[in-house]
């Protein structure tokens, strides 16, 4: 840990600063070894600066040395050992065996995209050739394939020190299709973020690339980070984190001359709804599921489900019972940030405030303030109080829950049809249950990005076909993800090439294919 510098990373060099941050562990408030350099708006400058400088050779890059690069940066982290997991303990109260389970996700995301990089079929190349006899006019001919979009602000989110933060999906995303990044390293693992960062700079280095592929500033989001937002070099962003900080980076970036795209993964209740057959075959094991969902990591994930509807009946009494049981047997944790411990406790108590919601179960043992703990808690109401009410259907980001008692199916529907947009939906149900479920699941559809049938949200596979974003404001776009190989959409645009010489076009686009990637030539896919 002393081995730690705490200066700002700006295309290879270590900047210092006259101000400073010093963190603090919230496993019991100590103060941790090493000061951080708050980065100045002279600092951003040259971040960015350097980055515009490395976008065009980076895009020119190969797809092998771009694998090379997302590949050497997998093995620098690993090559960090048990410094990295020790550090993001301290920093994050999270376990040793939850951080080394994410760093290899955080691993493995890297060679997936190193493995998109090589295999090159991200450019989407489509070509339609000319038919200069066509009636009655001619067709000229036309190529059309994706590129980089340019230097992407990536902020380090405080629930994922790894996965999504300085080497996470956003990062390894970016540098896939050949983007400059500069990442904002989260306030609560500044020392966990330089590590990564210094891994990736010697990733840098080893392969040869531009100085201003990679940077790293420390400093406030509001004034950092808008300031990064809003840098004319700067082409794109990728957030996640809460809704008000998402949405000011939004706000900032369409108030520029030039509107730039923010993909913000900002807040989610991931609603849950027990149907009537399954609640009563299964009512425990149901129970013990949901809890373990809410209370993993001590509800801080961001698929964390927050809202569960039920059908009234025995079954859902047997239900409450057993989610009340497993509740008191949740010993409390330690949250990521004091911060976040208090932001917890204060939509928490807006929530049990309101009329009509009863505390339904809550951890045996109380927290303990001075260890930044939260005490797991779930409330009940009934559904004519959920709809009448705004408040309820608000993010309590932590161990915490509301159950609804719902009357019938017509008011099942009535619900899903008021849900903001969420980043997962899911439904218990027997097989009777489900064929009845239809008009529910459409519902559900168009207000979430994942559909679960008798699983929990928490857990998100990284693969090509998971969807990790939802209906506003879950995310702020719908329409991409922040995980898997889909994501790499985000920072790469469409260009069409008209009638252009085969010695200036792409290699992706000439004739004879010399990358050998598929292509959609003349409407069928080929290697060609």
């Amino acid at each position: 840990m002393s081995d730690l510098h705490g200066r700002n990373l700006i295309a290879g060099t270590r900047c210092d600063s006259d101000s400073v941050l010093k963190v603090t562990s919230p496993i019991d408030g100590s103060q941790l070894p090493g000061q951080f350099c708050l980065a100045s708006l002279e600092d951003v400058e040259a971040a960015m600066r350097a980055a515009a400088a490395a976008a065009e050779p980076l895009a020119g890059t190969t797809g092998e040395l771009r694998a090379t690069f997302l590949e050497r940066i997998a093995s620098e982290i690993m090559d960090l050992g048990d410094a990295l997991i020790e550090r993001a303990c301290l920093e994050t109260a999270l376990p040793a065996a939850r951080l080394t389970g994410e760093r290899g996700r955080t691993v493995n995301q890297l060679k997936m995209f190193a493995a998109a990089a090589r295999e090159g079929a991200w450019v989407d190349a489509r070509i339609e050739r000319a038919l200069p006899d066509r009636q009655p006019l001619p067709r000229p001919d036309l190529r059309r394939l994706k590129r980089p979009i340019g230097p992407v602000v990536v902020f380090g989110s405080s629930n994922f020190p790894l996965a999504f933060s300085v080497a996470g999906g956003d990062t390894a995303s970016a540098l896939c299709t050949g983007n400059p990044v500069v990442v904002k390293a989260h306030r609560a693992h500044p020392g966990t973020s330089e590590l990564v960062a210094e891994a990736i700079q010697r990733a840098v280095a080893a392969c040869g690339l531009p100085a201003g592929t990679f940077s790293m500033l420390h400093g406030a989001g509001s004034e950092i980070g808008i300031a990064l937002v809003k840098h004319p070099a700067t082409r794109a962003v990728g957030f996640t984190g809460s809704q008000a900080a998402g949405r000011a980076l939004c706000d900032a970036a369409a108030a520029r001359p030039d509107p730039i795209p923010v993909f913000a993964e900002m807040s989610s209740l991931n609603p849950v709804f027990l149907l009537p057959n399954a609640l009563a075959d299964r009512a425990a094991a149901i129970a013990q599921g949901f809890v373990g969902s809410m209370t993993l990591g001590v509800g801080q994930f961001c698929t964390k489900p927050g809202l569960v509807f039920a059908a009234v009946g025995p079954q859902l009494d047997r239900f409450k019972a057993a989610v009340a049981e497993a509740i008191m047997a949740v010993a409390p944790a330690s949250m990521l940030t004091a911060e976040i411990r208090d932001a917890f406790e204060q939509g928490r108590d807006g929530v049990t405030g309101q009329p009509r919601t009863t505390v339904l179960a809550r951890s045996a043992t109380s927290a303990d303030p001075a260890r930044t703990e939260a005490a797991g808690l779930v409330v009940e109401t009934d559904a004519d109080t959920f709809l009448a009410s705004e408040r309820l259907a608000d993010e309590v980001f932590g161990p915490f829950a509301v159950v609804v008692a719902v009357q019938s199916a017509d008011q099942f529907l009535q619900i899903a049809r008021r849900l903001e947009g969420q980043l997962t939906a899911t439904l218990h149900g027997s097989t009777a249950d489900l064929a009845e479920a239809g008009p529910l699941v459409e519902l559900l559809a168009a207000r979430a990005g994942r559909l679960i049938v008798n699983g929990w949200p928490t857990g998100v596979e990284v693969c090509t076909a998971m969807q990790h974003g939802g209906p506003w404001p879950a995310t702020s776009d719908a329409r991409f993800t922040s995980v898997g190989t889909a994501a790499l959409e985000r920072f790469i645009r469409p260009v069409c090439y008209q009638d252009v010489p085969q010695s200036l076009l792409p290699a992706a686009l000439q004739d004879g294919n010399p990358l050998g990637i598929l292509r959609l030539v003349e409407g069928v896919l080929d290697r060609h």
